[in-house]
């Protein structure tokens, strides 16, 4: 189980920069204007809607609720409305993530080559050195005792 938290991990790392940036992007265009607009549309006491689609189009447009939420009237309703995107942000992102997630620990391992050994371990058939070539670093030897046939599967060029 461990192997698919790591290779997720390691493949998504371009995705995970990717969504940091697309976070702290979405917080000040997305949410200081809509804090904004939820400070001002709950002044009376209770949430007025009107209020509040009137004040979230003038914040987008004007681009002044950044430098609003740092004010002691803002401040509070700023962070809530924060928390509640940063938890929706994240459902999102783990649902993404672990719909990325391998199938199975040999998934994106080529089949055929000798990514299915680690340390030498292809080394207690196959030689290092010389032999009947299968691979770059890989020799079948020949002077092994039982079955030495291979099949070569590839274009011959005789002309």
């Amino acid at each position: 189980m461990n192997y698919k938290v790591s290779k997720t991990l390691k493949d998504n790392k371009k995705s995970i920069i990717i969504i940091a940036v697309l976070w702290v992007f979405f917080t000040i265009v997305l949410v200081a204007p809509i804090g904004v607009a939820v400070a001002d549309a709950c002044v009376s006491g209770s949430f007025d809607f009107n209020i509040f689609l009137i004040q979230v189009f003038e914040e987008f447009l004007s681009f002044t609720s950044f430098t609003k939420i740092f004010s002691a009237q803002y401040i509070g309703y700023f962070f809530r409305t924060l928390l509640y995107f940063t938890i929706i942000y994240l459902i999102f992102t783990f649902i993404g993530l672990f719909r990325s997630k391998p199938k199975h620990e040999y998934t994106d391992i080529e089949h055929g080559s000798s990514d299915w050994s680690e340390g030498g371990e292809q080394y207690t058939i196959l030689s290092k050195n010389n032999g009947i070539i299968l691979s770059k670093h890989n020799f079948l030897p020949t002077d092994k005792r039982g079955n030495v046939n291979v099949l070569v599967v590839g274009r011959i060029w005789i002309w």
